[in-house]
């Protein structure tokens, strides 16, 4: 028996079954993923030593947790696939937007133990953001278990199941927004003289030290934000122009759409 087996192998696996290895959680014994395409499993293979299978039935027959990996408009399938023999003791971790624990419930047999989960690609390093939510049937001792997975790749948050679309929009899909201003402010630099490779390293650095001050510090970002503002300077004229071309407002509709879309994805 597997503690823990995937249904798909993609880099959002990949994640979870490297922060699992890397932590010394769980041996790469304990762990199988079910991949149909061969390059993904031969390549899981060579970078974690774990048993692989293109049969999702193995895996669902086989593990204590079942990470259901694959993209969202296959969900339907892979549980039709597998409701017959899976084991009403067995964990279903979900990190799909739109599937709500109710809608899962439905697909699943009655009684299914089934928890939520939205991470985001930093978990890939190590820095992810995890988002949780378990059903009535998940006992507190299984959710601490999740929980301890999960943070093998990042941090983790138990949330009521109502704010999930909101974590797709503020943390599932921002790390694409993050990349596209750091793109933009090298670009800028880059104008202004700097050779690209250095004007990524110092974009992408000071995002990730302000993101730490945040963090760290426990301020409020507009405090933050202001600290920075010296009278008459640099920075302050910066903010004028963001401020002028609707940049907190672009933000904002930007996530509102992505929320909008998650709650219809099902």
């Amino acid at each position: 028996m597997k503690k823990i087996g995937f249904i798909g192998c993609g880099n959002m696996a990949g994640a979870i079954i490297g922060g699992i290895i890397s932590s010394k959680l769980l041996k790469k014994e304990e762990i199988v993923a079910a991949e149909i395409m061969e390059a993904a499993r031969k390549n899981a293979e060579q970078k974690f030593g774990i048993e692989t299978t293109s049969d999702n039935k193995k895996v669902a027959t086989e593990s204590e947790i079942i990470v259901l990996s694959v993209k969202p408009q296959f969900y339907q399938e892979v549980i039709e696939e597998i409701r017959p023999i899976i084991s009403r003791d067995t964990i279903v971790l979900t990190i799909a937007p739109g599937f709500t624990l109710e809608k899962l419930a439905s697909l699943f047999a009655k009684g299914q133990k089934i928890v939520r989960a939205m991470p985001n690609t930093p978990a890939l390093i190590g820095e992810g953001m995890t988002a949780v939510c378990p059903n009535k049937n998940i006992t507190t001792a299984e959710l601490d278990w999740i929980k301890k997975l999960l943070r093998s790749c990042g941090m983790v948050e138990v949330i009521k199941e109502y704010m999930m679309d909101a974590v797709v929009s503020a943390s599932g899909s921002a790390p694409a927004y993050v990349y596209m201003m750091i793109e933009a402010m090298a670009d800028a630099a880059v104008m202004d003289g700097m050779p690209r490779a250095k004007a990524y390293q110092f974009a992408a650095q000071a995002v990730a030290g302000s993101a730490k001050m945040v963090l760290e510090t426990g301020k409020h970002p507009g405090e933050l934000k202001d600290a920075v503002c010296s009278p008459a300077g640099t920075t302050i004229e910066a903010v004028r122009v963001l401020e002028e071309k609707g940049f907190r407002s672009a933000i904002i509709e930007a996530m509102r759409a992505c929320a909008d879309k998650s709650r219809h994805m099902a």
